[in-house]
């Protein structure tokens, strides 16, 4: 059994010295605090990253059947009151949707960016049911100022006075004038157009196609499939379209700046009717965590353009903030994963041993380079 055990001992790697031949220096001890720490803080730095997920990686054609893609925004135009700000969007589908605000919100801020009341939510099948029981319950005609094409047609409300003298390209210019008119107010909301902010955010769904949205100033219509916007009675110079675009994404929201590169962003207007453009690559994207859930959004790169609106520079447009996007037909794929234990062991191992070795050549050199300096002082070779 003595046999056995001596034989074992021969394969010991690792060979003790005498305690009495070993010299210690102030020098090796630095050295040895050093590498601790050196030691504590790469360890640390392991663990953190084994405690983090392991994301991988695909890129694959899309194959999925979402019919729609929800649309995340919150846009804060600090100088154009609600009352003459629009949004609107579109798609390439040919689908139109004029004035979207059944799931959109619009609060009043004073000019410090402050809400003044609370937001407001306005549903447009409600108020065209409501304009129609209006129309209905009214038994008079009312005059459409010789606006109408049709001598027969009736105007009993003020849309559709302001629909008559779109049909004629005459200028409707005193409101308070037009008795269907009245019940608006349209005299004060002119006395706070540009003393007012205002806040437009939400969620609207709009096809899974290519396609456009926008917030501009005056009320949208179509004209012979042209879509319009009336300012009057302002010019369109007299609208300030900065803003600052606090939020926009597409699909599941996801806190990461290729899902939200435009947050926080400010386009500043240093002219009249300035119309700001804001071109979107959209690339699907489908999130797998640990447990197997699955979050699918979009991430988008953006590029922007602006230009001023005039007669005498021959620009085209209109003042606004535009946003055009397009939708890639590749897919990223992003899988999490739990980090290996013997790839974690694996590095703690390398870092202790690579430091340890390191460390010890490095004693090595300085404890020699130590000898020869010393023992030439003691000759007196070194002055």
């Amino acid at each position: 059994m003595l046999e056995v055990l001596e034989k074992l001992r021969r394969f010991d790697a690792y060979p003790k010295t005498v305690e009495d031949v070993r010299i210690k220096t102030y020098g090796g001890a630095a050295i040895t605090i050093i590498s601790v720490v050196i030691m504590s803080l790469l360890f640390w730095a392991e663990f953190l990253d084994y405690l983090s997920s392991d994301v991988s990686e695909e890129l694959f054609v899309d194959t999925s059947r979402s019919p729609n893609i929800q649309i995340n925004l919150d846009f804060v135009i600090p100088a154009i009151s609600c009352d003459f700000l629009a949004l609107d969007a579109m798609d390439s589908s040919g689908e139109e949707h004029l004035q979207i605000d059944h799931s959109i919100f619009k609060r009043r801020l004073d000019l410090k960016g402050k809400p003044i009341e609370e937001p407001k939510k306005e549903d447009i099948t409600i108020k065209a049911k409501n304009i129609t029981e209006i129309a209905v319950n009214r038994t008079e005609c009312g005059s459409c100022y010789g606006a109408a094409l049709d001598p027969k047609k009736c105007c009993n409300t003020c849309e559709d006075v302001r629909e008559a003298y779109r049909e004629r390209r005459w200028a409707l210019e005193n409101l308070d004038n037009i008795t269907q008119c009245k019940e608006e107010k349209f005299s004060e909301k002119l006395k706070t157009a540009f003393e007012q902010g205002c806040q437009i955010y939400g969620t609207l769904v709009v096809n899974r196609v290519s396609g456009s949205f926008h917030i501009a100033p005056g009320k949208s219509f179509s004209v012979n499939h042209a879509h319009v916007h009336d300012v009057q009675p302002f010019s369109s110079i007299n609208f300030n379209t900065s803003h600052h675009i606090r939020h926009l994404s597409f699909g599941t929201s996801i806190d990461s700046q290729t899902h939200n590169p435009l947050k926080d962003n400010y386009g500043h207007a240093e002219e009249g009717a300035t119309m700001f453009q804001y071109h979107l690559k959209i690339v699907p994207t489908s999130y797998v965590k640990k447990d197997n859930s699955i979050i699918n959004s979009n991430q988008f790169s953006v590029t922007k353009h602006r230009k001023v609106i005039s007669l005498m520079s021959g620009e085209s447009g209109m003042p606004g903030v535009f946003f055009q996007y397009e939708l890639s037909p590749l897919m990223v794929k992003y899988t999490e994963r739990e980090r290996s234990f013997g790839h974690f062991a694996t590095n703690v191992c390398a870092i202790i041993g690579g430091v340890y070795t390191v460390a010890g050549l490095l004693d090595t050199i300085f404890y020699h380079f130590y000898k020869v300096i010393h023992g030439k002082i003691e000759i007196g070779k070194v002055n």
